[in-house]
């Protein structure tokens, strides 16, 4: 099962393809579960007003490692072709410490 006409395999192996630069692929490694961390934490952020601050700064820097590294890759990211890309970074970043990518 996947996305569309594709598996995620499919899906995970073209990210894998876009992102070879040793630098791209650190700064994914930690950029990608920074997004994903200041997502989950917006519901604690609702009741604690004090934690928007980290939210906020979680998700900003995430974002600023996605792009830096994709100034050393040289290419823009994927979802700027396919917005469906922005759901394949969290599934890439799972098999890579997986070590399947």
């Amino acid at each position: 099962m996947g996305m569309g006409n594709r598996s995620w395999d499919e899906w995970v192996a073209q990210y894998s393809a876009s992102h070879t630069n040793t630098v791209n692929r650190a700064c994914h490694t930690v950029g990608i579960p920074m997004i994903a961390i200041s997502l989950l934490l917006i519901p604690v952020a609702v009741f604690r007003s004090s934690w928007w601050t980290i939210v906020g700064a979680l998700f900003v820097v995430g974002w600023l490692f996605q792009f830096v590294g994709h100034a050393f890759e040289r290419k823009p990211p994927e979802f700027f072709t396919d917005w469906r890309f922005l759901f394949v970074g969290l599934r890439w970043w799972f098999a890579k410490m997986a070590n399947k990518v």
